[in-house]
C-alpha cells in the first residue's frame, strides 16, 4: 500500500469518526420526561443558604483547639520520651563496651603472667594475643 493510499485512509477514518461523534452526543441527552433526577430546584439550594453552609464549616470550634493542644503535647511527650530512651541505650552501651575492654585486659594481664610464670626457658616463647 503507498502513501497515498495510507493517507486516503486515515481521511476516511477521521471522517467516520466526526460522522458518528454527533450521533453519540445526541444519543447521550436525557429525555426530561422520564428522567428520574428531580428539578432544578430540588436539587440547587439558594445561595444565602450556600453561603451560611461555608461559613459554619469555616468556623472552629473550642473543643477543635483543645483536641489539636493535647495532639501536640502528647507528640512532644513521646518525642522527650525517645530522646531519653535513645540517650539511656547511648550510656548503656558505652558502659558494656568499656566494661568488656577492661575484662579483656584484665584476661590478657592474667594470661600473660601465667606464661611467665610457667615458662621455662627451654622453648621460645609463643605470642598468644599480637
Amino acid at each position: 500500500m503507498s502513501w497515498t493510499g495510507v493517507f486516503i485512509f486515515s481521511l476516511f477514518t477521521i471522517f467516520l469518526i466526526f460522522t458518528f461523534s454527533s450521533v453519540v452526543e445526541s444519543a447521550a441527552v436525557w429525555d426530561d420526561s422520564k428522567s428520574p433526577i428531580p428539578n432544578a430546584q430540588q436539587v440547587f439550594i439558594p445561595e444565602s443558604d450556600a453561603s451560611n453552609v461555608f461559613k459554619r464549616r469555616s468556623r472552629r470550634t473550642v473543643q477543635y483547639y483543645e483536641i489539636q493542644a493535647e495532639q501536640r503535647v502528647k507528640i512532644s511527650a513521646s518525642e522527650w520520651r525517645r530522646e531519653y530512651n535513645e540517650e539511656q541505650r547511648n550510656e548503656y552501651e558505652n558502659y558494656v563496651e568499656e566494661d568488656r575492654d577492661e575484662q579483656n585486659e584484665r584476661l590478657r594481664e592474667t594470661t600473660e603472667q601465667l606464661r611467665e610464670y610457667h615458662y621455662d626457658g627451654l622453648y621460645p616463647r609463643y605470642h598468644w594475643f599480637h
